[in-house]
């Protein structure tokens, strides 16, 4: 992502300015405790690895035993639930690869992770504010 100033948190792309970050949640399947260690480790590294190739930002990324935290920011033309299908697909599919007894010892229906996911967004300022901001506008 190209950033709109130097040392500045926007970002820029054809006629659009954003900063649009997202708090991500979710968790393997039947929220299985297989997070750990190198499962972890590689998960994390496969995240970030996944966020370069399709052009989106893990600011902070961090894993539970059966849930993963992450906090991403994207260009909203491309779209938040684009970037958790990719992440949740190809490192699910990286997983099985990698790690065959998590396939064979706890996730046996073939899928890694559970298809919900937690969403809310990260604001640069507060609600509150915008609100009081938008409240005062033509005063």
């Amino acid at each position: 992502m190209k950033q709109y100033r130097e040392n500045d948190k926007y970002y820029s792309s054809e006629h659009l300015v954003y900063r649009c970050s997202y708090h991500i949640v979710f968790c393997p399947k039947y929220r299985k405790r297989i997070l750990t260690g190198k499962v972890s480790d590689r998960l994390k590294e496969m995240c970030v690895e996944i966020s370069k190739a399709y052009d989106f930002t893990i600011e902070d990324i961090e894993t539970d035993k059966d849930h993963i935290h992450m906090i991403i920011t994207c260009n909203p033309r491309f779209g938040i639930t684009k970037c958790v299908s990719l992440i949740k697909s190809i490192s699910g599919y990286r997983l099985f690869n990698e790690f065959p007894y998590v396939k064979k010892s706890y996730l046996w229906g073939g899928k890694f992770w559970s298809r919900s996911t937690f969403i809310a967004t990260v604001g640069s300022v507060s609600l509150e504010t915008v609100k009081k901001y938008i409240e005062n506008q033509g005063k």
